[in-house]
């Protein structure tokens, strides 16, 4: 099975769930932005946890089936139609050979998944089919599809259909609090400086992309400007000299030298990507071990919330 790329839209990565292991050559993890939504596009589907599957930033991608087969679409909120017609997102959807499946772009959220039945089948480059366009690795050919690029698919079949109930489904807004776990490093800001970046609002700038989200409002102060390069993890909230937060996602650089107030939980990482500019972000401190619960939690409410299987 396979899909050709009528329109890659405005970015259109091939992924899998991130290529780990890889930082002490240079490799950054990369995989979805938004993992929950990639995982359900997964679950729905009956795939592998780690199938490969397509984020879709914005919307505009259009594919044409070269077989039949089955797909599924979660994420951000966006027209999703099959030959002009309507289609269900959270919904495992039978495709035929030589339709049409047409993303428009997202009114809510940013980031959409296209996953298909037994995931896309694209060699592995250092344990992972990731795409980071930086490091021109990945995907097809280490950037994002393009018009023209055929899409092989492992044979994959739905032995159930099935969708995940609305309730249950995410809601993308632009308001978020953001739970930070502090480092090491918090002890460069003072109590004064900490409060600030606590009880202050920020607003999304135009520099967000997958490798970090620059924030925009009160300047926070560090009595360091700079510590030697080290290694940086996922959710770290830099602070560089202009005081403004950057908070690093996938695409992350594997290490730097600013210093940093802490680490953004990772379920929050995954929220905070599904944000465009101009959206408002807080940020309130967590410990270690509310940080475990929640990701405990996470998981157990990811694993027993039950789909509805299909007539």
């Amino acid at each position: 099975m396979s899909f050709e790329v009528q329109q890659p839209g405005i970015l259109s990565l091939l992924l899998d769930g991130g290529r780990f292991g890889q930082h002490g050559i240079g490799l950054t993890t990369g995989g979805p932005a938004d993992r929950e939504a990639y995982a359900w596009a997964n679950r729905l589907l009956g795939n592998d946890p780690n199938a490969t599957a397509v984020e879709v930033s914005f919307g505009g991608l259009v594919l044409t089936a070269q077989n039949d087969g089955w797909i599924c679409i979660t994420g951000a909120e966006l027209p999703f139609t099959i030959d002009g017609e309507e289609a269900p997102a959270w919904t495992t959807v039978a495709v035929r050979k030589g339709q049409e499946i047409a993303l428009g772009y997202a009114t809510a959220g940013c980031r959409a998944y296209l996953a298909v039945a037994g995931g896309f089948d694209v060699v592995h480059q250092f344990g992972s089919s990731a795409t980071v366009v930086r490091e021109g690795i990945g995907g097809l050919n280490g950037g994002p599809l393009r018009a023209g690029d055929t899409l092989p698919c492992a044979s994959g079949n739905v032995a159930t259909p099935c969708r995940l109930a609305t309730e249950h489904q995410p809601r993308y807004t632009d308001e978020l609090t953001l739970r930070l776990i502090p480092g090491y490093q918090q002890a460069h800001f003072s109590p004064g400086e900490q409060a600030r970046l606590f009880h202050a609002e920020y607003v999304v700038g135009e520099r967000c992309d997958r490798m970090g989200y620059r924030l925009e409002g009160a300047a926070i102060g560090c009595d360091i400007q700079g510590i030697l390069s080290e290694g940086i993890c996922l959710g770290a909230v830099q602070i560089p000299a202009d005081g403004q937060p950057i908070v690093l996602l996938q695409d992350r650089q594997t290490i730097g030298g600013y210093p940093k107030m802490g680490s953004v939980l990772s379920l929050d990482c995954a929220a905070l990507a599904q944000l465009r500019p101009g959206a408002r972000v807080r940020f309130t401190p967590v410990t270690m071990e509310e940080a475990h619960n929640a990701l405990h939690l996470a998981a157990f409410r990811f694993r027993h919330t039950p789909v509805e299987a299909l007539a």
